[in-house]
């Protein structure tokens, strides 16, 4: 047997000694563990120091994890769908290692291939679990797919439009190819079978492991409705003054605040009026304690490309309408580019959700525990309604309260709309505060 040079067990020393691990980093207090989504670069790959490694997703946010080290990515331990622990080891970089090199031919045909679309390569190594688990089970190729979203990212609908071209282009296919054969003599006892076409060629199921996040959105509602006295009470709103006062204004409030002025602000403000007048809709239980809060942390309900989440506007109450509008816009985006954090969405007194931006007309929105109350906004309809004994067409908002009984009584909860009623139909009270 011939002995190993020194030099081989020397360098392969140094490189146990020089390995950096990759651990999954700490992301609050009551988060235990996550799943690995995503790995954005692959063994192998050469990675920069900062450059995002892997998408980490727990059951409040997703999280990219980027390389502590410039190096090339020596292993990975955990595949995507895996569950791992905060600080566990999920893979290893070698700084002294060189990137794999790929073999490349010597015939001509390889330089005019040379310049191929690494932006498509790029998405597809990067795409949502989802969105990449719906192109591999219709055989598509990512490259084909025009991306509508951040950079040219693709997203879920577009893969659906993708699936639908491909769906309508298969019948014509499906006719030219039929042999001759098949119109001769069609056994008439056989009931007609239902046209190939008429059916796309999905499977029958489609089975998705639920994430992180909506398995704790499941579990959070069906906690609210087991843990709490839900109710929900209605009224209408009628929107004319605030439509006509933002018609007014919107172009100089942009002008001066480069923000949009939208429906939101307002009732944010009309909401932390009503919750000042019945202070038991900003309360909670806790343990068999009544906590009347002081302050007025309120939550807008975004929906984001993994689901609903609720990321909070701070001490809304002491907020202009501008500083409202941007707060939101910026939770916003957040949510949409997948970047919200937990402390965006940790707390909160009150919630307001809307359902109208998807046309909802009339719906009955669920607690955000251990919140009391949560406002439900819908779609802007006209309708024909009576004012001062006359049939008049009006812009009108229904909205809903849902509200913890244990905590807030009826007459609390309609007072608390009728508030929230008369601050937008006469804005001027928003100002005054009355």
């Amino acid at each position: 047997m011939e002995a190993v040079p020194e030099w081989d067990v020397y360098t392969d020393l140094r490189r146990i000694k020089m390995s950096i691990e990759i651990k999954v980093p700490e992301m609050g207090e009551s988060i235990t563990e996550a799943t690995i989504a995503n790995w954005v670069k692959k063994e192998g790959e050469r990675v920069e120091q900062d450059e995002v490694l892997v998408e980490l997703e727990t059951d409040k946010v997703t999280m990219e994890v980027p390389a502590p080290s410039a190096g090339v990515l020596q292993k990975i331990n955990k595949k995507p769908g895996e569950t791992v622990k905060i600080k566990e080891v999920i893979g290893i970089i070698d700084p002294s290692a060189s990137a794999k090199s790929t073999p490349t031919s010597s015939t001509p045909s390889s330089t005019n291939t040379a310049p191929t679309n690494t932006t498509s390569a790029t998405q597809n190594d990067t795409l949502p679990p989802a969105v990449r688990k719906l192109i591999d089970d219709n055989g598509l190729n990512p490259a084909s797919i025009s991306g509508s979203g951040k950079n040219g990212q693709i997203t879920k609908e577009d893969v659906l439009n993708a699936i639908a071209n491909k769906q309508s282009a298969q019948p014509a296919a499906a006719v030219s190819a039929a042999p001759v054969a098949a119109k001769s003599a069609p056994s008439p006892e056989i009931p007609k079978a239902v046209p190939a076409a008429s059916r796309s060629n999905l499977p029958r199921e489609n089975v998705v492991p639920m994430t992180k996040l909506r398995q704790t959105i499941a579990n959070r509602l069906v906690a609210a409705q087991h843990n709490a006295a839900l109710l929900t009470t209605f009224n209408e709103v009628d929107m004319s003054a605030v439509m006509d006062l933002r018609a007014k204004y919107k172009d100089k409030f942009k002008d001066a605040h480069n923000i949009n002025l939208g429906f939101m602000s307002f009732f944010t403000k009309a909401v932390i009026g009503a919750l000042k007048f019945v202070p038991a809709i900003n309360a909670e239980i806790r343990g068999t304690d009544l906590v009347y809060k002081n302050y007025f942390d309120i939550g807008v309900a975004v929906g984001g490309p993994k689901g609903l989440v609720v990321p909070i506007v701070r001490d809304a109450d002491l907020l202009s309408f501008a500083q409202v509008e941007s707060e939101i816009a910026r939770l916003a985006n957040k949510v949409k580019d997948g970047k919200i954090d937990l402390s965006d969405m940790e707390g909160g007194t009150f919630t307001i959700s809307n359902g109208g931006i998807y046309g909802s007309m009339m719906s009955t929105p669920i607690l955000n525990p251990p919140q009391s109350g949560i406002l439900g906004l819908h779609n802007i309809v006209k309708r024909a309604v009576v004012v001062n004994d006359q049939i008049v067409i009006r812009p009108m908002m229904y909205v809903a309260l849902s509200y913890d009984h244990r905590v807030v009584d009826g007459k609390e909860a309609v007072t608390f709309l009728v508030k929230v009623k008369e601050a937008i139909e006469d804005p001027t009270r928003l100002l005054l505060e009355v």
